[in-house]
């Protein structure tokens, strides 16, 4: 499976965006998905993930913020990121995992990895 993010740019604090990941393989329906995101000097953290059947999981600090869906006829997953704040501002990754439990999901355990796509909030 590869995954290309893209959909990132300058926002202001409170605006929204949608990042979108492509996804090509024939077997993407199969897959966990999911968003990481990271920030200069921090490590990649979970954001949230979408299972095969369409499960969704977030991490607490951006569940009442954050949407994932994913469209298995078009190979994409999307993450919707409302009321943005300057927090928010980070490199954001699309991820691909077989198997895990989205709960368990962390940085160390995925199988494949998009590029990320920059996101900055200004205040």
């Amino acid at each position: 499976v590869q995954l290309q993010a893209s959909g990132g740019g300058l926002v202001q604090a409170g605006g929204s965006l949608r990042l979108s990941c492509a996804a090509s393989g024939r077997t993407f329906s199969g897959y966990g998905m999911g968003w990481f995101r990271q920030s200069p000097g921090k490590e990649r953290e979970f954001v949230g993930a979408v299972s095969s059947g369409g499960t969704t999981y977030y991490a607490d600090s951006v569940k009442a913020r954050f949407t994932i869906s994913r469209d298995n006829v078009k190979n994409m997953v999307y993450l919707k990121i409302e009321s943005l704040e300057p927090e928010d501002t980070a490199v954001y990754y699309c991820a691909a995992n077989w198997g895990y439990r989205l709960s368990t999901w962390s940085s160390k355990n995925m199988d494949y990895w998009g590029k990320g796509t920059q996101v900055t909030v200004s205040s």
